[in-house]
C-alpha cells in the first residue's frame, strides 16, 4: 500500500473591510483616503476587500453608518484587478430580489468574477420598517430572496408572482453568472447588551450548509466557532455536503498600535473605537469581543482563530487614516499570512474527534 496522501498546508488569507464610513461632512479627503485603502490594500497583498451594510445608523451599536455597499464595491472594482470583493454581510430582507440580482450580475461582470456574496438577515428594527418589511419575517424573507437571486443568476427562466415580485417566464441578463455565497451567523460573546441571541439558529445553520462559506460572527470566540462547527455537521450531512467544501471566514475590528505595553495599547484602541462604535457598549464587552492589545497579542489572537479553522480573516478598521492601513501592511500582514490553518475537529459517528489540516 502506498503512503497516505498528506494535504498541502494552507495558510491564512487576510482581507480588509473598507472604511467607507458615512461621515457627517462632505470632505473630499474621505474619498481620497478610501481610494488609498482600496489600491494600497491590493498592493500590500491583502486577499479581499469587504463592505458593511446598514441602511440606517444603529445608534445602540454604532456612532456612524456606512455608504451603500454595492456602490462602494463598484468603486473598489474599478480601482483593483486581483482582490476578491464582497459585502459582509448584505441584508437580504431589505432588498427587492430581482433588482438585487441585476446589480450583482452587473458587478460580477465588471469585476471579472471577483465578487463573493456575503449574506445575512439583519437585526435593526427601523431598517425593516423603512423598506416595508417585518423583522419577524426576516429569516423567511432571507431564504426567499437568496433562492430567487440564485435562480436568476444561474440563467433560469423564472415564473413567480408574490408581493413585490411578478416574473412571467423571464430570464435575467446578464446570466448565467457565477456567484459564491457566504452566509453569516452563529454564536457570540453573551452579554445583556447584545442585540441578538448569542446562539447558532437552526435556520441559519441550514442556510450555511447550502452555501460556499460561513462568515462567523465577529464577536464569536474561538471555542464558540468550534462548538458551532460541531452543530453544523448534521446540517451539512443532510445537505449532502462535505465539511471541506465550506470556507470558514471571520471578521474582526482592529486598531493596530506600536505601543508595546498592553494597557497603553488598549487605551489607544478604546479611544479610537469610540468614534465608530460609540460608547453604548461597555469597554469590557468590546475587549471580550474584538481584537485588543499589542502587535504580538493581536497575532496570537489571530493564530487562535486559524487554529480552529478560520481560513479567511477580515480586519475592520475604526478609522480611514491611511497610516493604519500602512501599519497593517508592514507589521501585521506578513505575520498573519504565515499562520497555518487547521480545520476544526469533526466528531465522527464513533464519537472520536478528527482534525485535518485545511
Amino acid at each position: 500500500m502506498g503512503a497516505a496522501r498528506v494535504p498541502p498546508a494552507r495558510f491564512l488569507k487576510v482581507g480588509v473591510y473598507l472604511p467607507n464610513f458615512s461621515y457627517d461632512d462632505e470632505s473630499s479627503d474621505h474619498r481620497a483616503r478610501l481610494r488609498y485603502w482600496i489600491t494600497q490594500a491590493e498592493a500590500y497583498g491583502f486577499d479581499s476587500l469587504w463592505v458593511t451594510d446598514h441602511l440606517l445608523r444603529a445608534r445602540q451599536m454604532y456612532a456612524r453608518s456606512w455608504l451603500e455597499p454595492l456602490t462602494s464595491l463598484a468603486f473598489a472594482a474599478a480601482l483593483t484587478e486581483r482582490v476578491l470583493l464582497g459585502p459582509a454581510v448584505l441584508l437580504l430582507p431589505l432588498r427587492q430580489p430581482v433588482l438585487l440580482a441585476k446589480e450583482l450580475a452587473t458587478l460580477q461582470r465588471l469585476s471579472h468574477n471577483r465578487l463573493i456574496l456575503g449574506v445575512g438577515t439583519g437585526w435593526y428594527p427601523p431598517e425593516f420598517a423603512a423598506v416595508g418589511q417585518r423583522r419577524a419575517e426576516r429569516g423567511r424573507r432571507t431564504d426567499e430572496v437568496l433562492a430567487l437571486v440564485r435562480r436568476l443568476l444561474a440563467g433560469e427562466r423564472v415564473t413567480v408572482c408574490r408581493q413585490d415580485i411578478c416574473l412571467r417566464d423571464e430570464q435575467l441578463d446578464p446570466s448565467p453568472v457565477p456567484l459564491p455565497v457566504w452566509v453569516g451567523g452563529g454564536s457570540q460573546v453573551p452579554h445583556p447588551d447584545s442585540v441578538e441571541r448569542p446562539l447558532l439558529h437552526p435556520r441559519v445553520a441550514r442556510r450555511i450548509a447550502r452555501a460556499d462559506g460561513w462568515l462567523t460572527r465577529p464577536t464569536a470566540l474561538p471555542q464558540q466557532i468550534v462548538q458551532d462547527w460541531q452543530q453544523l455537521q448534521p446540517y451539512l450531512a443532510a445537505a449532502g455536503r462535505h465539511p471541506d467544501e465550506i470556507i470558514i471566514a471571520h471578521g474582526q475590528w482592529l486598531h493596530l498600535t506600536e505601543e508595546d505595553r498592553h494597557d497603553r495599547a488598549v487605551a489607544v484602541q478604546l479611544a479610537v473605537a469610540a468614534d465608530i462604535v460609540g460608547t453604548a457598549r461597555p469597554p469590557e464587552l468590546l475587549q471580550a469581543s474584538y481584537l485588543f492589545g499589542t502587535l504580538d497579542e493581536i497575532v496570537a489572537a489571530c493564530q487562535e482563530r486559524a487554529a480552529v479553522g478560520v481560513e479567511h480573516l477580515i480586519l475592520h478598521p475604526y478609522t480611514d487614516d491611511p497610516a493604519q492601513l500602512d501599519l497593517w501592511g508592514r507589521l501585521l500582514l506578513p505575520r498573519l499570512k504565515a499562520l497555518p490553518v487547521t480545520r476544526p475537529p469533526v466528531v465522527t459517528s464513533e464519537g472520536c474527534a478528527r482534525t485535518e489540516e485545511a
